[in-house]
């Protein structure tokens, strides 16, 4: 389990840059495929360009999208990460750690600075290059394991509820796939908006999406919420697993449903023509039907820290695995059967 929390430093206290190695402990794949293709490896430490900063990571939270690209499939992705083999080969995005060092063009970030965030280089190694705008510095009161779980999982639960839904007081909002990367966060989101939350999940993490704040807790096993008499204003379906027609029985005339599972369909292009499907019928309807991608945003970044650091949001890690171990990790990720995030502890920082 997951050290307790530790604070941030305060604002303006800086550490000595460190005397870095030459290369670093990683996990990385040679070819498209299953995570039980990552092997351990050493790998030069980056380097830093003029916007970039180097972190230490500490933690790096998972998602499925990690599989995905892992994997290769479907082949659409390969235009983005190497057409026969990986290009990078070190999976993950999402990490929290320490500033180390910052280009010279870098100014709102110092070593020392304790920050999450995401890259497109891989989170899986203890040391990370990336733009310095990709990082915000930790909130107080969230450990690093907690932290490392808040970027994308976290700004995709803050654009559907906040952005794409528009989510108000009063308003009763449907989240299937409550318990989840994504799920557990949009919950606390949708509660901090005033609006009543009604969750769908497995019949283990009822308790625990009840104590997120949800207002009502439906086991999928037991209930099929669309047969029953309940409207909502908004959906959020992170597995889809009911047909579309039926999520739109319980969806308010002007209601808003946001389909998010994200997988399925064919080996070339994925889950895309069921999106386009959605996005077409969404023409022919007073509902909105609204699939959608959410976006890399710094402001977002510091909204959800701002969450946290106020007490109405908070990731909850339900494991922590070694780097060794990551490919375990990532292959319980693959299920979609996660109690909140699984995170790697990539070196040995405060959680």
């Amino acid at each position: 389990m997951e050290s307790p929390a530790a604070l941030a430093p305060p604002a303006g206290e800086r550490s000595a840059p460190e005397t870095l190695p030459t290369t670093m402990r990683a996990v990385a794949q040679d070819r498209y495929g299953p995570p039980e293709l990552l092997s351990p490896m050493r790998l030069p430490v980056p380097t830093v360009g003029p916007r970039d900063v180097l972190v230490r990571a500490h933690a790096a939270a998972l998602h499925p999208g990690d599989v995905f690209t892992m994997a290769g499939r479907p082949f659409m992705l390969r235009l983005a990460f190497g057409l026969r083999r990986p290009g990078l080969g070190v999976p993950g995005r999402d990490l929290a750690g320490t500033v180390v060092a910052v280009g010279s063009r870098v100014e709102d970030l110092a070593p020392g600075d304790e920050v999450f965030g995401w890259t497109a280089r891989g989170s899986l190694a203890e040391y990370v290059a990336a733009p310095a705008h990709h990082f915000v510095r930790r909130p107080a009161g969230a450990s690093m394991a907690q932290a490392a779980a808040l970027a994308t999982s976290g700004l995709t639960a803050l654009q559907a509820c906040r952005d794409v839904a528009k989510i108000r007081p009063g308003q009763r909002v449907l989240i299937v796939g409550a318990s989840g990367g994504v799920g557990h966060l949009a919950v606390q989101i949708t509660k901090s908006l005033g609006a009543h939350v009604t969750a769908v999940c497995g019949a283990a993490n009822l308790d625990f999406v009840r104590a997120l704040g949800a207002d009502r807790a439906i086991d999928y096993a037991a209930e099929d919420v669309t047969e029953g008499g309940e409207v909502f204003d908004v959906i959020l379906d992170n597995v889809e697993t009911r047909p579309l027609a039926a999520m739109r029985r319980i969806l308010a005339p002007d209601g808003t449903l946001i389909p998010n599972d994200g997988t399925g369909g064919g080996p070339l292009l994925g889950p895309l023509p069921r999106i386009l499907a959605t996005r077409v019928r969404d023409l022919f309807t007073r509902q909105r039907l609204r699939p959608f991608l959410s976006l890399e945003k710094r402001a977002d970044l510091v909204a959800l820290a701002e969450l946290v650091a106020t007490g109405r949001l908070m990731p909850a890690v339900g494991r922590v695995v070694p780097l060794t171990e990551a490919a375990s990790a990532l292959s319980q990720v693959a299920t979609g059967h996660t109690r909140g995030k699984v995170v790697v502890n990539v070196g040995d920082g405060s959680g």
